[in-house]
């Protein structure tokens, strides 16, 4: 007996870095598939438009892209009758861009930067959303109520005793934007904080799956880990 079928998801974003990182958290979760990403808003149009590609179920949608706004692609998206879910995926955190989106439908809403483990938690959420109203021509007021109160967060991610979401998120950000590993030492002559300090975010990030962490080779004298993002 067979299980029912990923959800087939779309990634809109017209950062390189950021459209693939999010395309492979995608793949990182069970129940998604990636059926295609796309740069901007003309590209996503053409995935949708075209017949050879499978309907898509989820959109991950940045709103900053630079041939349109996600507005504008949500709009369109309507206007040719298509019904997707919608997370917003962005840096816009204008009261007025969040009231639009909410206005025209999106699912949920995810503030870059994040670590790994927020973007998890609002995918699966979505899929457990998605499992209470699939495959029902009709439904309940109870299965409505149930499939809703999947999307509302189940709380703030907690973290350690000492650790501040700002200096977390500073720290994400840094790393996830270099090209190469760095190590603690690095990070912390780049976020003027202490090396034990950078060390400790930075573990959390890899126990979170945000990161990795391996050791550097060729090092002199005493072995240094470095941190990538995981992308």
């Amino acid at each position: 007996m067979t299980g029912p079928s990923p959800i087939r998801v779309l990634v809109v974003d017209d950062e390189p870095i950021a459209l693939a990182a999010h395309a492979d958290y995608v793949r990182r979760l069970d129940g998604f598939e990636v059926v295609a990403e796309a740069h901007g808003m003309g590209a996503a149009l053409a995935v949708l438009n075209d017949p050879a590609v499978p309907s898509i179920q989820l959109i991950l949608l940045d709103m900053n892209l630079t041939d349109g706004h996600g507005l504008d692609l949500l709009r369109r998206i309507h206007g040719l009758g298509l019904v997707p879910d919608v997370v917003a995926i962005t840096a816009v955190r204008d009261v007025h861009v969040v009231r639009s989106a909410i206005a025209l439908g999106i699912t949920a809403y995810l503030i870059k930067p994040f670590t790994f483990a927020a973007f998890r938690e609002k995918l699966e959420n979505y899929r457990n959303y998605h499992a209470v109203l699939a495959d029902r021509s009709q439904t309940s007021q109870d299965a409505i109520d149930r499939a809703l109160s999947q999307l509302r967060p189940t709380g703030k991610l907690t973290l350690p005793k000492g650790m501040l979401p700002e200096t977390l998120s500073a720290v994400a950000d840094w790393l996830r934007t270099r090209e190469f590993p760095a190590s603690a030492t690095e990070a912390a002559a780049q976020l003027a904080m202490s090396r034990v300090t950078a060390r400790r975010y930075l573990d959390h990030l890899v126990e979170t799956g945000s990161a990795s962490k391996a050791p550097r080779h060729g090092s002199p004298g005493r072995p240094e880990l470095e941190y990538s993002w995981s992308r």
